[in-house]
């Protein structure tokens, strides 16, 4: 596995969505044991359990780094994994758990979380809770033309405003590194500087890197699993993140690693040079 620690992002995220999706929907809340309360955010523990106990989960859907639980009351269950939470659907031995949704038939959903950095948020509108992320970048209004216009203008480093959740909402430190990789841009580059076929590959590698993510559900290079448990594959195809010292898969010089603010960043520096 690959050394590092790592929060889920968009494609780690979407699958959990769509993994929960095949069994959540129709399932009646029960009861809700909640071992460690920091992880509600501007609810107390008894209003949280009193007002999801009978609810049925509806949907799922999801909102960058976000997991939105639509409930049968009318009300969302949104819920963010930081660096270390996790959804796991009848785990055996659950590690670190922190909330547990008993569920009408005999089963659980499990938050787990190491760090206890996680939240969760019960709102009548989740816009309260995501109205502030930027763009999706697997959708139909990510196009080249809204990433340039999104890019016009901005001095900082393309890798710090790839990171901006209120750019693009769902890419994260791992999957920044594989896209600028891929379209052959020097992290440190400065975003209003990139020409319009730089822009073009860029946006084309955002799209192919977290695809292909999602496709090998998702990279577990510290904590994050699946529900099942299972770990994601992803990080097993990874050219440069957590790559330091290693061959580059291209023309063979190191991935070099630095810190663009106070994130480390891996890159080529012979297929990705700084112009």
């Amino acid at each position: 596995m690959v050394s590092g620690v790592e929060m889920p992002e968009l494609p780690e995220v979407e699958t959990i969505k769509r993994e929960l999706s095949d069994s959540l929907p129709g399932r009646e809340i029960l009861d809700v044991a909640i071992g460690d309360e920091r992880p509600l955010r501007g609810i107390p523990p008894e209003e949280f359990r009193r007002r999801l106990i009978g609810q049925r989960f509806e949907d799922i859907s999801r909102s960058g780094k976000y997991l939105i639980f639509h409930l049968s009351g009318g009300e969302k269950l949104v819920v963010h994994l930081r660096m270390t939470g996790a959804l796991l659907l009848n785990p055996k031995n659950p590690k670190f758990a922190r909330i547990v949704f008993k569920l009408d038939d005999g089963g659980c959903l499990v938050f787990s979380d190491v760090r206890r950095f996680g939240a969760m948020y019960l709102v009548k509108n989740e816009q309260e809770v995501v109205g502030g992320l930027g763009v999706e970048p697997l959708s139909e209004k990510f196009t080249p033309e809204k990433l340039a216009s999104l890019l016009a203008g901005r001095r900082a480093p393309i890798k710090a405003v790839l990171l901006d959740q209120s750019f693009i909402a769902g890419i994260g430190n791992m999957y920044a590194d594989e896209a600028l990789f891929l379209a052959g841009i020097h992290p440190m580059t400065p975003a209003g500087k990139l020409s319009k076929g730089q822009i073009k590959r860029l946006h084309r590698a955002i799209q192919r890197t977290l695809i292909r993510a999602i496709e090998s559900g998702g990279a577990s290079v510290s904590t994050y699993r699946r529900p099942s448990g299972d770990i994601g594959t992803a990080h097993f195809d990874f050219k440069v993140a957590h790559r330091g010292g290693k061959p580059c898969p291209k023309c063979k010089a190191a991935v070099q690693r630095i810190k663009i603010r106070n994130r480390s960043s891996y890159y080529c520096p012979n297929c990705q040079r700084l112009r």
